[in-house]
């Protein structure tokens, strides 16, 4: 799946290395709670796919301190290092990023005291203060977190930091993933040339309330902490916000960026033009993130993209997308590459917000073409053959439109397939 182009922004490679000054590296330090079978690797050299004992400890480091935010679970249980990071956060300064699969570090009641033994480690180890160590934790929640293998491992770790040391770090925060997630655009901001690149984590456990995911995002660019953290809270809602692969919310969702100014652009301090072209570039690279992780959906087959326009209110049109995005019976149907379309109409029509059900219409499209199914809240003759073809595709788009308003919103969502029970029946096991 390429990624979906942004105006003023240019594709680059290196995920949260690609801004200047940005080193990482992630190792195996031996949580992984699944051993590599002879039956297991062969599955995973046919399907090219990671091994069971994958890196399970990650590091992101800037060579600077950096400005930071982070947007945070909306879930009323959340992971002692969420509470940990929020307590770094306070000034609005980091300067590295301590994360591990496996164990989520929640529902324990050494958490907090775990989540601070490892920003200690990390911080020895870089010669920086714990306070500047955001720390984040994935994986099977209400079990111990064995602190000791990440002590052991914290050496190496912080030895084998490297500038293009990315993909070590992304193999080390998936859990159920099966594709690596990351990007890295360049923009002009200021007369410089700033690079901005993330990282993420996710595949089940995603709902659209918050932050849905582990999520880091560096930069280049001079920007004050306030406005990192108006940007981010704005960009959240339209990108990750918008992404559901299973109605559930996590316990250990976070999206951080880190800003470290190694551009040599005048730091932005007030909402003009320059701080538009920070918030473009931000949307660049969680708008795909997004669409990645609701690609890798647990047991996905398709990506979903839900358009919807004509709404009197953005409000109404999110709604009315993200409605249609959850509908369990909608997604089995995309699974079968079924356009039943009914279904579409039935979650558009139970979606929290008022409009006209007679003015709904509906196409279905893919790279093979677009086709109408609804039109004024009723059905119409298409091809069921076209149709067919036309959901056979990878990425599915299903357009609405629900009258003349203004108001357009996309949301992104993924096919409900057996895999998916599967993947869920024995997670822990």
């Amino acid at each position: 799946m390429d990624f979906k182009p942004v105006k003023n922004v240019k594709f680059v490679e290196g995920g949260v290395c690609a801004a200047k000054g940005f080193r990482a590296n992630g190792i195996q330090c031996g949580l992984a709670h699944k051993p590599l079978t002879d039956t297991d690797a062969a599955n995973d050299a046919a399907n090219n796919a990671l091994p069971k004992k994958k890196n399970d400890l990650a590091l992101i480091v800037a060579d600077t301190e950096c400005t930071a935010a982070a947007v945070y679970t909306t879930n009323k249980v959340k992971g002692a290092p969420i509470l940990v990071t929020k307590e770094h956060l306070k000034n609005g300064k980091a300067r590295a990023v301590i994360v591990n699969s496996v164990n989520a570090n929640t529902c324990n009641a050494d958490g907090v005291e775990k989540a601070n033994m490892m920003c200690e480690l990390a911080a020895k180890e870089l010669g920086i203060a714990p306070e500047d160590v955001i720390v984040a934790s994935t994986g099977v929640i209400g079990q111990v977190l064995p602190i000791e293998p990440i002590a052991n491992g914290m050496k190496s770790l912080a030895e084998g930091l490297t500038y293009d040391g990315n993909p070590r770090a992304l193999e080390a925060i998936m859990t159920t993933d099966t594709r690596k997630k990351e990007i890295a655009v360049q923009f002009e901001m200021g007369g410089k040339t700033c690079t901005m690149g993330g990282m993420l984590k996710g595949s089940g456990m995603i709902h659209p309330n918050m932050a849905t995911t582990l999520t880091f995002i560096t930069t280049d660019a001079a920007i004050s902490e306030e406005l990192v953290q108006r940007a981010l809270s704005d960009v959240v809602k339209v990108t990750l916000n918008r992404a559901s692969v299973d109605g559930d919310t996590s316990t250990n969702d976070m999206v951080c960026v880190m800003a470290s100014g190694s551009a040599g652009n005048k730091p932005v301090t007030k909402e003009d033009e320059e701080f538009e072209k920070f918030q473009n570039a931000l949307y660049a690279i969680m708008m795909n993130l997004a669409r990645m992780m609701a690609r890798d959906g647990e047991g996905a087959t398709k990506l979903i993209e839900c358009a919807v326009t004509g709404a009197e209110t953005e409000k109404i049109a999110e709604t009315v997308a993200k409605s249609v995005i959850c509908s369990s019976l909608f997604k089995a149907a995309m699974f079968g590459e079924d356009a039943n379309w009914g279904r579409i109409l039935c979650a558009v029509g139970y979606a929290d917000a008022d409009f006209d059900i007679n003015k709904v219409d509906v196409k279905i499209g893919s790279e093979k073409g677009v086709i109408d199914v609804c039109k004024n809240g009723a059905g119409v003759d298409f091809s069921e053959d076209k149709a067919k073809e036309i959901l056979g595709e990878e990425v599915i788009e299903i357009i609405i439109s629900i009258g003349a308003g203004p108001g357009s919103a996309v949301a992104w969502g993924c096919d409900l397939t057996y895999d998916y029970v599967k993947i869920n029946g024995d997670y822990r096991s």
